[in-house]
């Protein structure tokens, strides 16, 4: 893949940037879940007493997480790849199916965000809670919308990078 550094547009490398800092936040996110989880077995461990909802915390966390991965994955060009069929193919084609990638996860990406976004008012409206903790689930599903929609800003921008390489040839 070229680098979108060098090759991308403006936007490319501006949502390549926030999805950068976006995916560090998830990053922090998954270490802070990790060391619920340590803590949690230190203290079942040592003082017959685990840290309380450690379980909703590491559901909670390692969604939130993952979603964050997302638009970096896409606007980096790190999705998984058939490389073995492409590894003849002209900038051309190459372009084209980049384009066609980042048209399917634009597709998926807007699918989602709106079905997330209905679900977390549901969610809200329903008050639900994790058992232990009481934390609203709507929360999680909200910092989940933020990911989403970055993911469709992130494939748009993709989509059209895949554009030029394809008019460049």
């Amino acid at each position: 893949m070229a680098n979108t550094e060098t090759t991308g547009t403006r936007l490319h490398s501006l949502v390549l940037r926030m999805s950068t800092i976006w995916a560090v936040v998830g990053g922090f996110v998954l270490l802070g879940v990790i060391v619920a989880n340590v803590l949690s077995v230190l203290g079942a461990a040592t003082i017959n007493k685990a840290l309380p909802g450690d379980f909703e915390l590491t559901e909670l966390g390692v969604a939130i997480a993952a979603f964050s991965f997302l638009p970096y994955c896409q606007i980096a060009g790190l999705n998984v790849t058939a490389d073995i069929f492409t590894s003849g193919a002209s900038r051309f084609w190459l372009a084209l199916f980049s384009m066609l990638g980042a048209a399917v996860a634009l597709g998926f990406g807007a699918l989602l965000l709106w079905r997330m976004y209905l679900g977390m008012l549901d969610q809200r409206d329903y008050d639900s809670t994790t058992a232990i903790l009481q934390i609203p689930l709507w929360w999680a599903y909200a910092a989940c919308l933020v990911s989403l929609a970055l993911l469709v800003v992130a494939s748009f921008a993709s989509l059209v990078n895949s554009l030029n390489d394809m008019v460049k040839g």
